[in-house]
């Protein structure tokens, strides 16, 4: 067995950011292993997704379009890159860990007969020539380390937001096979019966380069409204602890930590937030943290680059207002 296969999602017709993470790290390891870099790229129609996956690092895309592809179905997707992953003799097989791929990537590990190392935040090669993995453990109180023994398949699913993705290369070659997966309804054992769509205004949370969240400490919901507005005069998005979630002060599509979404701004503003583990493994990667909390024993601090002690219900209004005169200017 030999090369690296990236389960590649589909978003609006084009790459998923996760594929092009997925594909980043995927060039990182092939430049230890030199192998071939390739991505399986699977809906009703792949469309010139195939050209952006060529340009952020495969160097070849298995193209499996098929009706039963079109939603996001587990079933269905499972068994077209069973296939693609058995027809290539990929050593690596790399997923996103998304709402599709933390199903999918279990799944394969047993039908492959592979080992799975869930919910990576770094991976590497290690002098075997093995793929070596830290994944958080205990509820992100800890860190393994995990590698691969023997020689079969290594199935790593990788938490999203943990690569930065290259900048697409349009000079780069690479070759395209149209792979005709065998997939009919019989492999389909539960169907999607309805989608709801949330509507939502502004920088999605994932991608915002700035991020201000409130936690348990803000007491309620209606300290969120401030919070609104000072994401919307930084130019960023609001998130929350799962507590306040919880708390039913505010919706959990805001949630940052373990099981929630993973961020990685430039800047993440805390108000009010104590730093448990389970939410700083969904932001610890962010450039700059500027903690908000009266309790200087919070666990915040230890990772803020900038911290403040105080009551959020002083220090809150007099820095929105501060922005609000440094915009002006």
């Amino acid at each position: 067995m030999s090369g690296i296969l990236a389960f590649g999602e589909l978003d609006n017709d084009g790459l998923a950011g996760v594929t092009g993470e997925l594909l980043t790290l995927a060039r990182t390891l092939a430049a230890e292993t030199g192998d071939e870099v390739s991505v399986s790229l699977q809906g009703a129609s792949v469309g010139g997704a195939a050209d952006e996956a060529v340009a952020l690092g495969a160097d070849k895309v298995y193209k499996v379009e098929n009706a039963l592809l079109e939603e996001p179905q587990i079933d269905a997707h499972l068994s077209a890159l069973e296939q693609v992953a058995r027809h290539s003799g990929a050593s690596i097989v790399l997923v996103g860990r998304t709402p599709l791929g933390r199903d999918i990537g279990p799944r394969l590990g047993f039908r492959l007969g592979a080992p799975v190392a869930q919910d990576c935040v770094e991976v590497s090669v290690n002098d075997a020539g093995r793929v070596s993995a830290l994944r958080p453990v205990y509820g992100g109180n800890a860190m393994a380390k995990v590698s691969f023994p023997g020689d079969s398949t290594q199935v790593v699913i990788m938490r999203p937001k943990t690569v930065e993705a290259n900048e697409p290369d349009s000079s780069r070659s690479g070759s395209v096979e149209d792979f005709a997966a065998e997939l009919d309804d019989s492999v389909i054992k539960a169907r999607l019966t309805e989608t709801v769509t949330q509507e939502a205004e502004g920088v999605r949370l994932e991608d915002a380069g700035i991020v201000v969240s409130g936690g348990r400490g803000l007491g309620g919901p209606e300290p969120f409204e401030q919070l609104q507005s000072l994401s919307q005069l930084l130019g960023g998005a609001m998130g929350a602890s799962r507590a306040a979630c919880d708390a039913g002060w505010i919706d959990h599509s805001y949630q940052v930590g373990l099981t929630g979404k993973t961020i990685t701004p430039d800047l993440y503003i805390t108000v009010g937030i104590s730093g448990a583990s389970q939410h700083m493994a969904g932001c610890s990667a962010s450039k700059n943290i500027v903690a908000i909390n009266r309790d200087e024993d919070a666990n915040i601090f230890k990772s803020a680059t900038y911290g403040v002690v105080g009551d959020w219900n002083k220090v809150l209004p007099a820095f929105i207002e501060t922005v609000r005169e440094l915009r002006d200017d």
